[in-house]
C-alpha cells in the first residue's frame, strides 16, 4: 500500500486538468489480489479505481477524494504469442510501444497506435477503446480484443469473449466491456487479436494550403483503392511549425500538414501505391511534392510529440476530441472556429482526418466558464452533424453530462442497468461516464438516434 503524498498526488490524476484526492495506492500482485481488495471495498463502501499510465484526458483514471488508486502498470507480462492464431496474451500494465517491439520478430503487430503509445498500458486502451492514427485502415481498440479476463464490483472473475475465429452466443459482453472505463470490472489478463507486419511502412508528410477545404481530402481518401493508405491525418501551421522547431521534424514551416501512412509487401508495390496516392493528391488539388519518412513509426512518434509541444507552446488549455462523418469535416471546423472567435481564444486544430476525428485545442483555462461553454458548445456542434462527442478518448468525468444528449435517455438507462448488475455498490470509478441528473451546462443538440421522445436545448 502506498500513502506517501507525492506519490499519490501522481497516482491520483491523469492527463486531465482535474485534481485527484486518493486516500491510498495499491500494487495487487494477482487476480486473486484484486478479488479480496473488491471484496474489502464492498464492505466499506471505498471507491476503486484502475490505474496504467494515467495518460486519459477526460478524468478518467482520476482517483476522487477518499477512493483508492489500483496501479495495474506493474502487469508487463506478454505471453503466448501466436503466429498461428495471431494472438497474445498479456497483462493489462503492458505499454503499447513495448509490445510492438516484443512482437516484431514473430512478423505481427497489434494494429492501434495512440498518440502516446509511447506510455499508454494496454488495459487503458481497452478501457476507453483508444485508437489513433492508423486506425483509418484498422478500426480502434475494440476490433482488436480477443478475450478479457477481469474481476467484476461483486468480487467474481469473468472471462469475456472467445479465441474462436467465429461466435454467435448472444449478445457480446465483450464489446460492452471494452470502452467501459473500469466502471463494470478490473481487467487482470487480455487476449489480443494480431496482424502481419508489412514489409514497408512509408509515412508521407506533405503540405498543404491553409486554404484548402479538408472534408474533400477525407473523403477523397476514403473512395480511392489500391492506395495501402493506413493513416491519414492532419496537423495544423502551428502544431507543424512547433513540431519543427521543438523537436527537429524534417520539414518546411508556414503550412498545414497532411501525414500519410502507406504499407505494401515489397517496393515494386510501395512505389505502385505511391503514384496511386499522388495521383490522388493532385486529383484533390494538392500538388507540392511530400516528405517521405521509410520508417512510418518515426513519424508516428514525433506526432505522439505534438500533445507535450502544444504543452509548451501555449500551456493548459481545453482538450477535445469529437468526430463527424468525413462529408462534414468543413462544416464541423467552420462551426469550431466561430466558438473560437464568440469565445476570443485561439483554436489550434489536428486529428485524424480521414475518419473525420479532430482534436480541437482551445487556449484557455480547462477548468474556467468559458471552457465549460466551450465543451457544451463543441460537442453541440459534433452532434448536430451527426457525430458523436468523443471519437477515441472516452467519456470520463468532463463529458458525461453530455452522454444523454448523445445516446438517450433509454440508452443511458441501459447502461446504468448493465452497471447496477456488475458493480451493484458503485464502486467501481465512481463518478464517471453515468450522467448524474443535472442537465449539461452547454447547449446540446442530440443525434438522431437520440431525438425521438425527448426534448433538448438546440443551438
Amino acid at each position: 500500500m502506498i500513502t506517501a503524498p507525492d506519490a499519490l498526488r501522481r497516482l491520483g490524476r491523469d492527463a486531465s486538468h482535474l485534481q485527484g484526492g486518493a486516500l491510498a495506492a495499491v500494487r495487487p500482485a494477482d487476480a486473486e489480489d484484486v478479488v479480496d481488495l473488491v471484496r474489502w471495498a464492498r464492505r466499506h463502501r471505498v471507491g476503486l479505481v484502475a490505474r496504467g499510465a494515467g495518460t486519459a484526458l477526460d478524468g478518467e483514471a482520476m482517483t476522487p477524494r477518499g477512493g483508492i488508486v489500483v496501479d495495474l502498470s506493474g502487469w508487463k507480462s506478454i505471453e503466448e504469442i501466436s503466429v498461428d492464431r495471431r494472438s497474445v496474451r498479456v497483462g493489462p500494465g503492458v505499454v503499447n510501444v513495448d509490445l510492438q517491439s516484443a512482437l516484431r520478430p514473430f512478423g505481427l503487430f497489434y494494429p492501434p497506435n495512440p498518440g502516446s503509445a509511447e506510455s499508454c498500458t494496454i488495459g487503458g486502451n481497452v478501457g476507453t477503446n483508444a485508437s489513433g492514427p492508423r486506425s483509418f485502415a484498422y478500426g480502434p481498440t475494440r476490433r482488436w480484443v480477443r478475450t478479457i479476463q477481469a474481476v467484476l464490483g461483486t468480487g467474481e472473475q469473468v472471462r469475456l469473449g472467445s479465441l474462436a475465429e467465429k461466435r454467435s452466443v448472444g449478445p457480446d459482453l465483450l464489446q460492452v466491456f471494452i470502452g467501459s472505463e473500469g466502471t463494470l470490472g478490473i481487467a487482470t489478463e487480455i487476449t489480443l487479436r494480431l496482424a502481419p507486419r508489412p514489409e514497408i511502412r512509408q509515412g508521407w508528410v506533405v503540405p498543404l494550403s491553409s486554404r484548402a477545404p479538408l472534408g474533400p481530402l477525407a473523403a477523397g481518401f476514403v473512395r480511392a483503392r489500391g492506395t495501402g493508405l493506413s493513416a491519414v491525418e492532419y496537423l495544423d501551421a502551428f502544431s507543424a511549425e512547433g513540431l519543427r522547431s521543438g523537436r527537429g521534424a524534417r520539414w518546411k514551416s508556414g503550412t498545414p500538414l497532411l501525414l500519410l501512412e502507406i504499407e505494401a509487401h515489397d517496393r515494386k508495390e510501395a512505389q505502385v501505391r505511391g503514384r496511386r496516392v499522388r495521383a490522388v493528391l493532385r486529383t484533390l488539388g494538392v500538388r507540392a511534392p511530400p516528405i517521405i519518412i521509410e520508417d512510418a513509426d518515426q513519424l508516428w512518434k514525433l506526432r505522439g510529440e505534438n500533445g507535450r509541444v502544444l504543452d509548451e507552446r501555449v500551456g493548459a488549455r481545453v482538450r477535445e476530441d469529437v468526430a463527424v462523418p468525413v462529408d462534414q469535416v468543413d462544416a464541423l471546423i467552420r462551426r469550431l472556429r466561430t466558438i473560437a472567435r464568440r469565445e476570443g481564444v485561439p483554436l489550434y486544430l489536428f486529428g485524424h482526418l480521414g475518419e473525420g476525428s479532430l482534436h480541437p485545442n482551445y487556449a484557455v483555462d480547462p477548468s474556467s466558464p468559458a471552457a465549460e461553454r466551450i465543451r457544451g458548445a463543441v460537442y453541440a456542434a459534433s452532434l448536430a452533424l451527426e457525430g458523436t462527442i468523443s471519437a477515441e478518448h472516452g467519456v470520463g468525468r468532463l463529458k458525461r453530462p453530455y452522454l444523454e444528449a448523445e445516446l438517450g435517455g433509454p440508452a443511458v438507462n441501459v447502461l446504468r442497468a448493465v452497471r447496477k448488475v456488475c458493480d451493484p455498490d458503485g464502486i467501481l470509478n465512481p463518478g464517471k461516464l453515468y450522467p448524474d441528473a443535472r442537465s449539461p451546462s452547454g447547449p446540446l443538440s442530440p443525434s438522431p438516434s437520440a431525438r425521438a421522445g425527448r426534448q433538448v436545448r438546440r443551438e
